[in-house]
C-alpha cells in the first residue's frame, strides 16, 4: 500500500491516541485556530470497541487516526437518511504533518463507499476557518451548509456549541 497501511485501532493504541488529541489541541492553540473544548475518552474507547476508528501506519508508527460513522443524525439531521459515511476525529501525528494523509483517508473512504453502495462521504470542520474549508474543497468536497451544534450530551464534548461547515463528496458525480 505505498509504504503505509490503514487498519483499525486497538485498545493498545489508546494512550497514544490521547496524546495525539492533546498535541492537536496544543497546535490549534499555538496557531490561533479554533480549539476543541477537550475530547471524550469514552467516545474514543467506543470508536475502538465498535471498530470504527482507523489508523494510518507508517514504519510501525501511527501517522494519523480517523473515525468513520454510518450515521450522524444530530449534525446532518434529515440528510442523515442518505446513503453516506461520515468522517470524524481526524488527527495527524505532529511527526507526520504535511504528508497528504487526508488523500489516503479519502481514497480509503471512496473504496469503502463503492463496496457499500454509498452515495456520499461527509464530514464537518470548523465553520470559522476558511483555510481548512478550502483545503477539503481542494479534494472535491462541496460546502453544503454552515450549522451550529447545540450542547447535546449525545455529541462528543469537542463537537458541542460549534459553528461547523458541513462538507460532502458526491460519489455519483
Amino acid at each position: 500500500m505505498n509504504g503505509f497501511e490503514i487498519q483499525p485501532t486497538t485498545a493498545a493504541d489508546l494512550e497514544f491516541i490521547y496524546w495525539l488529541f492533546e498535541e492537536a489541541m496544543a497546535y490549534q492553540k499555538r496557531k490561533n485556530f479554533p480549539v476543541w473544548n477537550g475530547y471524550s475518552k469514552d467516545v474514543l474507547q467506543q470508536d475502538i470497541d465498535l471498530r470504527r476508528q482507523y489508523k494510518i501506519v507508517i514504519n510501525n508508527e501511527i501517522a494519523c487516526i480517523f473515525s468513520v460513522l454510518e450515521s450522524d443524525e444530530i449534525i446532518w439531521r434529515e440528510k442523515n437518511r442518505d446513503k453516506a459515511i461520515y468522517l470524524h476525529r481526524i488527527v495527524v501525528n505532529p511527526n507526520y504533518k504535511g504528508q497528504s494523509h487526508f488523500r489516503k483517508i479519502l481514497d480509503w473512504s471512496v473504496e469503502y463507499a463503492i463496496k457499500n453502495n454509498l452515495h456520499y462521504i461527509r464530514m464537518d470542520t470548523w465553520g470559522e476557518n476558511p483555510n481548512i474549508i478550502a483545503y477539503y474543497q481542494s479534494f472535491g468536497f462541496k460546502l453544503v451548509e454552515f450549522f451550529t451544534t447545540g450542547c447535546s450530551t449525545e455529541l462528543p464534548v469537542q463537537n458541542r456549541n460549534l459553528k461547523l461547515a458541513l462538507l460532502e463528496y458526491d460519489m455519483q458525480g
